[in-house]
């Protein structure tokens, strides 16, 4: 088989099980370890998978900037918002994370939650504008104009003085070996300051971010509380991450 053709394999099988083990694909090749290695370093090179220890995964979806990405997947993303807003009670702490599935859960909270939002996103405070019972709280620091966030030493300062009761975590990448992951190396660091603070974690992701990997590690998946996903999710990964002791909630 052409070195090609074996490339062409792997994406179809990245594309039907999210992931691809070397030496598996070596056997089934008939050729080295080292061959199939290369070919992955073809595939990572031209943006197509992201090498893992042992083999590859396909890589977390990158749809641009905070704007670009509302427009993406809106109606999988109100779905997912539903099923989110079981967690929340009155009362309650409430961390919204930057992100455009966040953004979403945030303008479609009851406006009978009695509840106190703190986010690091403008856009989620301006979703909260006519909430009458719920009091929002802005972290400061250096806006990131692409994330559509607050970043920064002085964010993670204001963020250490504050106890969280839920938090709504944005995610680029979801995993069950690899964890959660993000592109950016300063919201990454945010990030995991905000699982420090947290009692509960909550993860609302749309299908196409299960089983890929971005750049830089937030968290063990272990660390993640209750996992939304979408109904097209495999039997098969669902009942991993169960076996991880996360919940899982599949939003109809």
């Amino acid at each position: 088989m052409l070195s090609q053709e074996r490339q062409d394999y792997i994406l179809a099988q990245l594309a039907e099980n999210g992931r691809v083990i070397a030496a598996e694909l070596a056997k089934e090749f008939n050729v080295s370890e080292d061959a199939v290695r290369r070919d992955l370093r073809e595939l990572t090179r031209l943006g197509l998978c992201r090498r893992v220890y042992g083999g590859a995964l396909l890589p977390a979806p990158n749809s641009g900037n905070i704007k670009q990405r509302m427009t993406d997947l809106v109606e999988n993303k109100h779905h997912l918002s539903k099923q989110v807003i079981k967690y929340i009670e009155d009362y309650q702490t409430i961390f919204i994370d930057a992100s455009s599935t966040n953004i979403t859960i945030a303008s479609e909270l009851p406006k009978t939650k009695n509840i106190t939002v703190i986010t690091n996103a403008p856009a989620v405070a301006v979703a909260l504008s006519e909430h009458p019972l719920c009091k929002v709280i802005v972290l400061g620091g250096i806006f990131n104009q692409s994330k559509g966030a607050c970043l920064g030493n002085t964010t993670i300062q204001e963020l250490k003085k504050i106890y969280i009761d839920v938090l709504i975590l944005g995610a680029c990448g979801v995993d069950k070996t690899l964890g959660v992951t993000a592109f950016d190396p300063e919201e990454a660091e945010f990030k995991r300051c905000l699982l420090e603070q947290s009692s509960r974690v909550v993860v609302a992701v749309t299908s196409n971010k299960v089983g890929t990997i971005a750049p830089y590690k937030l968290a063990e998946i272990s660390e993640i509380d209750v996992l939304v996903i979408e109904n097209n999710i495999s039997s098969i990964i669902i009942k991993e991450f169960i076996e991880m002791g996360i919940k899982v909630d599949v939003a109809e």
